[in-house]
């Protein structure tokens, strides 16, 4: 059976992809499919950096605003969404390029994995639930760690049904949460061309200063104000995301402002840094120098992905 044909524009954060992309989409008459897990939720704008409404005219986007701020979200529900919304753009007779910075989320569409279906055991899960409430999540966290860590590695501890889920995975006997490829080793589920943008450290951490400085000065605060004022709770996934949960601590009086801003560009870089060493280990992205003009780059990945799929 013939591979579907895809592009992925793949980086750290603050790298250059969404300018890019929309160029890119433009000169390959595309649809974008965002990667990026933050830009899913409704209301979480300007600290996620999402694209502007003017930005997503220029060509369709998908999985932008989709969810309530309260939703749950996770790689299965994104992979089998992606594959649907990709067979939807080629039966228009449009490229599909996929745009983002969720390793974990990209590496389970290009590679195919199959994850685990294991039903739930009840009288389990509730024993899960009384330990939580009598001793904390964090201890029933604690038991993730023994029976699996890689799994509770993924897992923040407040993603309480999670954490549960993977227990009762892990007691059953059977497979874990972790998942396994549904392509055979060395290749992908789709025909895809993987273009990976790159910038010296100082360079993008410059970036990513820059950005978060630009985010205060457009009401980062003021945003998660309002998101609380419309009853989302602090404790949703969504506010988990780097600078969500540190305007939350300023914003409860714990910590000054100065000081959130510093806490953030600190989180943002950690973040950028744990982006680019899972991209390394994908040993099938093309590798874009993003510090040079975006026209020659756009030329050069054009260029690139004409020659591979000739």
């Amino acid at each position: 059976m013939k591979k579907a044909r895809i592009v992925v524009l793949i980086g750290p954060t603050a790298v250059g992809k969404t300018s890019l992309s929309l160029a890119l989409a433009k000169r390959l008459d595309a649809e974008i499919v965002s990667g990026d897990s933050m830009l899913f939720y409704r209301g979480f704008d300007i600290g996620a950096a999402k694209p502007t409404k003017e930005e997503r005219s220029v060509v369709p986007h998908h999985f932008i605003d989709v969810l309530a701020p309260e939703a749950s979200f996770n790689v299965m529900d994104f992979q089998r969404l992606a594959r649907e919304t990709i067979e939807r753009i080629r039966a228009r007779g449009k490229l599909p390029l996929v745009v983002g910075g969720t390793g974990l989320y990209i590496k389970s569409l290009l590679e195919g994995y199959i994850f685990n279906e294991t039903s739930s055991d009840d009288t389990y899960r509730e024993e899960l639930e009384a330990l939580a409430k009598e001793r904390g999540k964090a201890f029933v966290h604690g038991l993730l760690q023994k029976a699996d860590p890689e799994t509770a590695a993924r897992l923040h501890v407040n993603d309480f049904r999670r954490v549960v889920r993977a227990l009762e995975v892990a007691s059953s006997g059977r497979e874990r949460i972790s998942m396994r490829r549904e392509s055979e080793p060395g290749e992908l589920f789709y025909d895809a061309y993987v273009a990976g943008l790159r910038r010296e450290r100082p360079e993008l951490y410059g970036r990513i200063e820059e950005r978060v400085d630009a985010m205060v000065a457009a009401g980062f605060a003021e945003e998660v104000q309002s998101l609380l004022a419309q009853g989302v709770r602090a404790d949703c996934q969504a506010m988990k995301g780097i600078g969500y949960k540190e305007m939350l601590a300023y914003l409860a009086g714990s910590m000054e402002l100065p000081h959130a801003v510093a806490e953030i560009k600190k989180a943002t870089r950690r973040f950028a840094k744990r982006q680019i060493t899972w991209f390394r280990k994908m040993p099938y992205v093309h590798w874009y120098d993003a510090s040079q003009e975006e026209s020659v780059l756009l030329e050069r990945i054009a260029r690139d992905v004409g020659r591979f799929f000739a």
